[in-house]
This record gives C-alpha cells, sequence and structure tokens, in this order.
C-alpha cells in the first residue's frame, strides 16, 4: 500500500484540517480550566461530539483544544488515514513471513526494510516551539491553562504532556504520556508508573546519584501526540515508529538548557530536571477506572527554560471513566497493533479491546480452534505479551464469532461456558492505578472459553448444530425487502 505524504506539519494544521471538516466547534465565551471545561468536555464526548477549542479560558494565556481523537473518524483523520485498519494492513504488508524468490523478492524485501528505515526523526538547527523562550525567574506554569478535572483533584494538572527522557548510561530516548501535576510556577509532580521506561531511565540515574534531565512537549502533530502513548517495545524509538506512520521524517531541535531533542513544531516546551531521591505527594486524581487514585510520592520536575510558539495553542484530554476521549487512542492502538500481535500468536484470527474495559482490563480474542484447551493455550500466551500481560479478562471465541459485535459476544460468552470447567485463573500484574486489586501492581486474571468444546476436552454430548437460515432464502429476502414494507 502506497505511503501518502502527511497532511500536518503541527497542531494546527491539524485544528483546521477539523474546522473543515466540520470537526471542530469553537468555545468563544470565557470557559474555567476548573471543573467547566471538563463537563463541557464530558458531555461532548458522551453525545458523539466534536473536538472543542476554547479560546477564552479564564486562566492562563492560551486557547485549549481537547477532544480531538474522541471518535475513530477523527483518530483516523489525525493519523491521515480513511480507516484505523489502513495502518495495521501497512504493518502487516511488512512482515508478512515470505521467503523471496529470485532478485525481486529480495528486492522487495529489501524494500520492505528501506521503508522503515528510511523515516528516522531529523535534526533541524531552527524551531517554531523556540520563538518564545522563558527562563529562570520568568517560568511560569500560570500562563498555562491547566485543567483541574474533578473537584476532588490534587489541583491543576497538565494531562497531555509528551515526557522525553533518555537513559543515562545507554543514551536511548523515550517518549511517554504521563500527566503532570502542577506544584508551583515551576515544578511539577511526574507520574510515571513502575511498567513504564521512563521510571527504569529515573532508576538508574538515582542510583548513579545523578539528576535526570526531562523535556515535555505540549500541543506536537497528533501523529507524535499518538506515539507518545503507543505500547512499543522499549527497543522502538517512537520517533520511528512515528516516521512510519507520518510516511516521513519528524523534525527535532535540540533543546536550549537540557541535552534532549523535542519535535520542532510542538507549541509548548519545558525543560529541566529530576533531584536524585526528590519525591512529593502527587494526587488525588480522578482517573479513567472512574475513581481518584491515591496521593502517592512522585518524582519532581523542576523546569529551568519554557519555550512555545507566538500563538501557541494548549492541548489536553480529559480523564474519566468511559466513554471518554481516550476511545479513539485505544481503538488506534488495537487496530495498529493487531499485526503484530497475530505474528506473536498466530493462533488469533482477531481481537477487540472494549473501551468498558479501559482498552487493558479486557480482551475479546477469536482463534481457529484446532485441538483440545487451544482456548487456554491462548490465554496463556497474552499474559506473556508485553503491556498484554496487564489484561484482567480474556474472553476466547470462535473465529465466525465478529469480535466487534459485544452482543453476538455476550451471547456466546454467557451461552456457550461451562464455567466449572472452562474458566482459567490465574494472577499476574496488573496496572498500577488498578484499585480492586489487593495488593498494588498484581492481582487475579480470569480466562473464559467461550469456544465450541470438543471430545477431547471430555466434552461427549457432541455439540449441538447451529441454527442458520436457509441462504436462498437470506437471498430472497434481501431482494424484496422493501416490498414487504416492514
Amino acid at each position: 500500500m502506497a505511503v501518502r505524504g502527511f497532511p500536518y506539519t503541527d497542531l494546527l494544521d491539524f485544528l483546521a484540517a477539523l474546522e473543515r471538516a466540520g470537526e471542530l466547534r469553537r468555545v468563544r465565551v470565557p470557559v474555567d480550566p476548573t471543573l467547566e471545561i471538563s463537563e463541557i468536555v464530558t458531555r461532548t464526548v458522551r453525545e458523539g461530539g466534536p473536538a472543542l477549542l476554547f479560546e477564552r479560558p479564564t486562566r492562563g494565556e492560551l486557547p485549549v483544544a481537547i477532544n480531538l481523537f474522541g471518535t475513530e473518524k477523527r483518530m483516523a483523520m489525525a493519523l491521515g488515514v480513511d480507516s484505523l485498519d489502513e495502518i495495521g494492513a501497512r504493518i502487516g504488508a511488512l512482515i508478512k513471513p515470505e521467503l523471496p524468490v529470485g532478485w525481486s523478492g529480495i528486492r522487495e524485501g529489501l524494500g520492505k526494510v528501506m521503508q522503515l528505515k528510511s523515516v528516522p526523526p531529523r535534526k533541524v538547527k531552527t524551531a517554531p516551539c523556540q520563538q518564545v523562550v522563558y527562563s529562570g525567574d520568568d517560568v511560569d506554569l500560570g500562563r498555562l491553562p491547566g485543567l483541574q478535572v474533578w473537584p476532588g483533584d490534587g489541583g491543576i494538572f497538565h494531562n497531555y504532556g509528551l515526557t522525553h527522557t533518555k537513559h543515562p548510561e545507554t543514551g536511548k530516548r523515550n517518549l511517554g504520556l504521563y500527566r503532570l501535576q502542577q506544584h508551583s510556577r515551576n515544578t511539577l509532580g511526574m507520574h510515571w508508573q513502575i511498567h513504564k521506561d521512563s521510571t527504569a531511565h529515573h532508576a538508574v540515574a538515582e542510583r548513579l546519584g545523578q539528576r535526570l534531565p526531562v523535556a515535555v512537549a505540549i500541543g506536537c502533530d497528533p501523529v507524535v501526540s499518538y506515539a507518545a502513548s503507543a505500547p512499543l517495545p522499549s527497543d522502538i524509538d517512537e520517533y520511528l515508529f512515528a516516521g512510519f506512520l507520518r510516511g516521513e521524517r519528524v523534525e527535532m531541535v535540540d533543546c536550549l538548557t537540557v541535552p534532549l531533542q523535542v519535535p520542532a513544531h510542538a507549541q509548548i516546551v519545558l525543560e529541566g530536571y529530576l533531584e536524585p531521591g526528590e519525591r512529593l505527594p502527587e494526587g488525588p486524581f480522578g482517573d479513567h477506572t472512574g475513581f481518584y487514585t491515591p496521593v502517592e510520592p512522585f518524582p519532581v520536575l523542576h523546569i529551568e527554560t519554557m519555550t512555545m510558539q507566538r500563538d501557541a495553542v494548549y492541548h489536553s484530554i480529559v480523564t474519566s471513566k468511559p466513554p471518554q476521549e481516550d476511545h479513539g487512542l485505544g481503538k488506534a492502538t488495537e487496530r495498529i497493533f493487531q499485526p503484530l500481535l497475530k505474528l506473536l500468536i498466530p493462533d488469533i484470527v482477531d481481537y477487540d479491546l472494549p473501551a468498558a474495559g479501559v482498552f487493558h482490563n479486557c480482551a475479546i480474542v477469536s482463534i481457529r480452534k484446532r485441538y483440545p484447551k487451544h482456548a487456554q493455550k491462548v490465554m496463556n500466551a497474552i499474559w506473556g505479551a508485553h503491556l498484554m500481560s496487564l489484561t484482567k479478562l480474556i474472553v476466547i471465541v470462535d473465529e465466525d464469532c465478529d469480535v466487534h459485535d459485544y452482543h453476538e459476544v455476550a451471547f456466546r460468552a454467557f451461552g456457550n461456558v461451562d464455567y466449572a470447567r472452562d474458566l482459567l485463573l490465574t494472577e499476574g500484574p496488573v496496572d498500577h492505578l488498578d484499585h480492586s486489586s489487593y495488593q498494588q501492581f498484581w492481582g487475579g486474571k480470569v480466562g473464559v472459553d467461550a469456544t465450541r468444546k470438543l471430545a477431547g476436552e471430555g466434552y461427549t454430548r457432541g455439540w449441538p448444530e447451529e441454527m442458520t437460515m436457509a441462504p436462498e432464502v437470506v437471498s430472497l429476502v434481501d431482494k424484496r425487502w422493501k416490498e414487504y414494507g416492514i
């Protein structure tokens, strides 16, 4: 599949495209970033409404762009495709296991490899993100309209800051998306969880007794913003992945005061460091679990420099129990990473990560069942697959079940299961934010085998034949449906 040139240089280009498509609404009246914006956004998301640009927030100096990824349509627009499945198809074509036949096969294989290797980030000397520079006493996070989303939140949070760190020994870069609590005019709480790569970078820096340089970019182009949320293996550079998604290289610029690079077209950049051993209480925070996460000690980012574009726009997101804007981000990850999951576990036909499970609590998986206890084999494979290890509930269905049709999945899971025999109970890691586990970071998991049962599994009754309408009747009614006037 040919790769199109990416249509947006920066966030402002994307906002303009959304507005042309009728997918953006400007809010021109004053709106308070404390609670009022989040209530408006939550109602908008649940009605399937547009992205919003709050032009006159009552706190801070910049407009607020939000709900950019709240539907699959806008998420596809963000990634420059008509359908999220297009990207999965591109990845599937690259990794398709095939032996080259003659020189033409070798050229094809080499071409696929070069498609990935030709999109690393490109360094530039000057950048729009450094048009305005604040340093020292001029740094003031109050210029930014950070949100307080829920009444019990511990204060103002910046919810879409793309955090850049570098491994102190190897120099390996990491890009992550973490919430940032505003402690003062120039300090932020860094809420990065134990499963994240930046946590490992910080641990090494503390062991060495060194400060860890950090740069936070806010308001990047939509592909970079998505790449920060993608569950990539630690040895895959997020900017190489973003370049692959864009079909062109991401422009990066050296920070002014820390040895890191950031997207040249970001709207805002915060540069600073973490002092080894320093922690401050962070939270509470109303999270996607639907509950407040408790106060815990987290590292503190001291900001030495803040840069931005002259007409910058501040980007954020609202967190709450589903449905919420992260639906689009989660569905993008589900579709984009499907070929990679199938490469790792070839038994899988398709899978779905329901938004109600916040995309990591539940996985619905269809398989082409071939032998006794095949479903249980797949469950264990999923629990061993990178961040899929955090999945708490896995439902396995046969390949003729559409995993995206929750009514059909529920019908299979309710009716095709003997709960004395078809459940697999185990324990393992769970998400840092999981409040239901009796001990933080690990807890119980269950797999539900909703496939047809085989004699080799001890099912000796003979699986009954499923009721289906005669094809000729279906075809006839398809043709005459309107005539019946129903």
